[in-house]
C-alpha cells in the first residue's frame, strides 16, 4: 500500500471500532460509570493500572477495585481512614496486589492535595510535541510519599526505555474528543497532538505489518518512531489509529 491507501485502510478500520460498541469488552467501561470529573479520573487510571492480562478479568478487576471503594472513588481517595485501607488488603490481580491499591490510594490522595490532581501534574509537565516527560515527572510525584518499592513497578517510566502503554492509554482517555463517546476529552489544557500511542504486542504486530514500525521491541525508542508515523497519518489526532491498530490484532487476528 502506497500512503494514500494507508491512511484510507486505517481510517477504515478507526471508524469501524472507534464506536461505542467498543466500550462493552473494554476496560474504559469502568470510568463510564461516572460522571463527576475527578472520580472518572480516579476510576481511569485505576483501571488502567492493572489493564495486563485478560481483559475481561481486567474489567472484572477493575469493577471489584471501584466496589472496594464503595465505587465513589474520588470521596474514598480524600477521605480514606486507615481502617478503610485494610479494606483493600486482599484485592489482587495478577502481581498488582492489596498493598499495592494502599499505595496508589495514598499517593492519589498526594496527587490531588499537593500537586493540583491528575490533571494538574500532566498539564503543568508537558512538552511542545510530547507528554513522555509528563508521565515520568508523574511517577516522580506519585512516589514522594512513604511507599514500598514494589509499587514502584506498576508506573512506568519513558525516560527508562518503557513504552508507557498503560498510562498512555488513560491519556488517550482523558485528553481526546471523539465523536462516537469512547474517549473522554476531559481535560482541555493538553493537545490531542501530543498523545502517544498505547504501543502493545497487539498494535506493535499489526504496525510492524503496515510497515509503521520497524524495531521489533515494544519500548520508549519503538513508540517515538510510531508517533512521528502517526502524526504523519493525522497531526491534530494521531492517536486514533490506536483503534485501527487494536482492532486490527485483536478482532481481525491481521
Amino acid at each position: 500500500m502506497n500512503f494514500d491507501e494507508l491512511k484510507e485502510f486505517l481510517d477504515e478500520k478507526v471508524e469501524l471500532y472507534n464506536t461505542k460498541k467498543f466500550i462493552d469488552s473494554d476496560p474504559i467501561q469502568i470510568p463510564h460509570q461516572f460522571s463527576v470529573k475527578e472520580d472518572i479520573e480516579i476510576a481511569g487510571f485505576l483501571s488502567a493500572t492493572i489493564a495486563w492480562g485478560n481483559r475481561k478479568m481486567i474489567i472484572n478487576n477493575a469493577q471489584k477495585m471501584m466496589d472496594l471503594m464503595d465505587n465513589s472513588p474520588f470521596d474514598f481517595v480524600k477521605n480514606h481512614s486507615p481502617k478503610d485501607l485494610e479494606s483493600l488488603n486482599h484485592f489482587v490481580h495478577r502481581t498488582f496486589n492489596g498493598q499495592d491499591f494502599q499505595t496508589f490510594i495514598k499517593s492519589l490522595r498526594h496527587i490531588y492535595q499537593n500537586h493540583g490532581g491528575l490533571e494538574g501534574v500532566f498539564t503543568k509537565n508537558q512538552e511542545p510535541t510530547s507528554l513522555q516527560k509528563s508521565i515520568t515527572v508523574f511517577k516522580n510525584h506519585f512516589f514522594e510519599i512513604e511507599h514500598q518499592n514494589r509499587a514502584n513497578k506498576h508506573v512506568s517510566n519513558p525516560e527508562m526505555g518503557s513504552a508507557a502503554k498503560r498510562i498512555n492509554m488513560f491519556l488517550r482517555w482523558m485528553v481526546r474528543k471523539d465523536n462516537s463517546g469512547v474517549d473522554f476529552g476531559l481535560w482541555k489544557n493538553i493537545s490531542p497532538s501530543k498523545l502517544s500511542c498505547p504501543l502493545d504486542v497487539h498494535s506493535g504486530n499489526v504496525a510492524r505489518k503496515l510497515e509503521l514500525l520497524s524495531r521489533k521491541q515494544n519500548d520508549s525508542k519503538a513508540l517515538n518512531e510510531l508517533d512521528v508515523m502517526l502524526r504523519k497519518l493525522d497531526a491534530t489526532d494521531p492517536v486514533k489509529y490506536d483503534f485501527a491498530l487494536f482492532g486490527l490484532g485483536v478482532f481481525e487476528r491481521f
